[in-house]
């Protein structure tokens, strides 16, 4: 789906040094995708302390494959 967009020329050009991509396009698309697993990042950082924790679990026995 093609889309315009009016994006300041600074930051676009800045995405594009920063990023390492060579088109626009691509610089954008990395940005988008950087900025969505950090805010899901974020998601995850605010159930800190939030999920109950069982202190007897034994993680090492549930490796093994009998």
């Amino acid at each position: 789906m093609a889309t315009n967009l009016s994006i300041d020329p600074q930051l676009l050009e800045l995405a594009l040094e920063v990023s390492g991509e060579r088109t626009k396009k691509a610089a954008v698309t990395r940005a988008l995708e950087e900025f969505i697993a950090r805010r899901r990042q974020k998601g995850l950082l605010e159930l800190m302390g939030q999920l109950e924790w069982d202190r007897d679990y034994q993680y090492k026995s549930e490796r093994s494959r009998d």
